[in-house]
């Protein structure tokens, strides 16, 4: 199978097993996924970044899936490691599955409050343990942390840098925090990126924040990159 068949078969594999993975997620992570896959559809099928990027938002969203779920074996297989050959198929693909789910409603529903579902987990991780922008760059000597560096933007008190990043004292960020954020396009989807860290995971068996300096790099990386690679 092609890459980007591995790819196209994801998506069905996701409308095949939609009951099953609808009672696996809570409702925030189904209104995220949902969310992910809306995304994917809306994107420019010539923007093959975009597209890359979208697609890992639904991987993403597809984490907390039990391992031996269909879905979750399809993710974490080899076969969906790769670039994105054919755009256009896959954006296809999402609107298809989308239109389908669409169908599958047998009476009209309220739409869930997506803005205000998306608002709880933004809050809750900007209750995580936080540096200001000012304590950031004091520990850049003065310069901008690398784009790697998740900032999440806060409303009242401005941008806020997860604590977790950092090294103790006034050190600056751990390099296999660095080496993850980058597989998690944490400068295009910083919130993503700090909810993967910040939330419990199965394959490490705990939130990956609360494992630096206990588990080898390697460890965490490898983690990531299943996810976000299928590999």
């Amino acid at each position: 199978m092609s890459t980007n068949g591995a790819r196209e078969r994801l998506l069905g594999l996701l409308g095949e097993h939609w009951e099953s993975v609808n009672a696996a997620l809570t409702e925030e992570q189904r209104t995220t996924l949902l969310t992910r896959l809306g995304d994917l559809g809306a994107t420019a099928e010539a923007d093959g970044r975009a597209v890359r990027r979208a697609l890992q938002g639904v991987r993403l969203a597809l984490h907390p899936l039990p391992f031996g779920h269909p879905v979750r074996a399809a993710l974490d297989s080899g076969r969906l490691a790769g670039s994105v050959t054919a755009p256009v198929d896959v954006v296809a693909g999402a609107r298809a599955l989308l239109a389908r789910l669409a169908a599958r409603q047998s009476s009209p529903s309220p739409a869930p409050d997506t803005a205000a579902i998306v608002g709880a987990v933004r809050r809750r991780l900007l209750e995580a343990p936080s540096l200001a922008a000012e304590e950031v760059r004091a520990r850049f000597g003065g310069a901008a942390p690398p784009p790697e560096v998740i900032r999440l933007p806060d409303p009242v008190r401005g941008d806020r840098y997860p604590e977790f990043q950092f090294t103790g004292g006034e050190g600056t960020a751990y390099g296999v925090v660095l080496e993850v954020n980058r597989l998690l396009l944490a400068d295009v989807d910083p919130w993503g990126a700090a909810d993967w860290w910040l939330s419990g995971n199965v394959r490490l068996g705990a939130a990956p924040a609360s494992l630096l300096g206990e588990l080898p790099g390697e460890q965490l990386v490898g983690a990531a990159a299943a996810l976000v690679e299928g590999y």
